[in-house]
């Protein structure tokens, strides 16, 4: 699709969208109100991806902004096969811009996160996969990646009602040092930064980009951490092999 000059805002009708599925999460109901979905939710996203993504370049010059579902715009529908919960939709908006040569769920990003009574805006990795969670360890401990990471997420707590996300081990990893100073990230199985607040008036107007962007670029120091930690880590190691391999004679 052609970018947009601008984007309008999130239309009103969003909050009553997600607010009757959440009474009436069921195929049905969803089948005969896909039209507010497509004109109140799914076209808005759409236009929002494409101007955000433009607007993320001064700060992440390689960003993957896709306005197409299963890309940057999250599907509605919950995978349900291995959960209780049997609703078959989700009752929020949620988009993701992602720098990066690997995987889109598997490169540092932005997230976007609207329900109708919140908003959440987020930076990071919020799992990291398993070939990459030893790089990331190495890289906390280590002299100059580890100050780079002290620094970045000082600056980013600096933020107001921001918080670091990520922390799931009880115990530092077998051969770390419990007294390095930066041990406690040891015990992070990813890691995210992220801002929640009520719905800010900017949501409905164009001034949601601007919005949206100075809390991005505020968190991200933390994202060009995570960037740099991908790109040494093991797609890096892959697209090296096979670099030489063509290479060769």
């Amino acid at each position: 699709m052609a970018i947009p000059a601008t984007f309008p805002g999130f239309p009103p009708e969003y909050e009553r969208f997600y607010s009757q599925l959440k009474r009436h999460n069921e195929k049905a109901w969803f089948d005969e109100h896909r039209d507010d979905y497509e004109d109140y939710v799914l076209g808005p996203a759409r236009e929002f991806v494409a101007v955000m993504g433009r607007r993320l370049r001064k700060v992440a010059p390689g960003i993957h902004a896709d306005p197409r579902v299963n890309r940057s715009i999250f599907r509605i529908h919950r995978d349900t096969r291995f959960s209780p919960d049997k609703t078959p939709y989700k009752t929020h908006l949620a988009l993701w811009f992602w720098e990066g040569k690997g995987r889109r769920m598997e490169c540092s990003g932005f997230y976007f996160h609207l329900e109708p009574s919140h908003l959440m805006l987020g930076v990071g990795i919020y799992l990291f996969p398993k070939p990459y969670l030893s790089e990331y360890r190495n890289s906390v401990v280590d002299p100059k990646h580890g100050r780079s990471l002290a620094q970045a997420v000082a600056r980013v707590t600096k933020i107001r009602d921001c918080r670091i996300g990520g922390h799931h081990y009880r115990r530092i990893p077998r051969g770390f040092d419990p007294e390095h100073r930066n041990a406690e990230f040891l015990k992070f199985n990813g890691l995210y930064a992220g801002i929640q607040t009520k719905i800010p008036r900017e949501l409905h107007t164009p001034r949601i980009i601007d919005y949206c962007y100075e809390r991005y670029r505020a968190m991200a120091p933390l994202h060009r951490w995570l960037l740099a930690l991908t790109e040494r880590g093991p797609a890096a190691q892959v697209r090296g092999d096979v670099q030489r391999r063509r290479a060769e004679p």
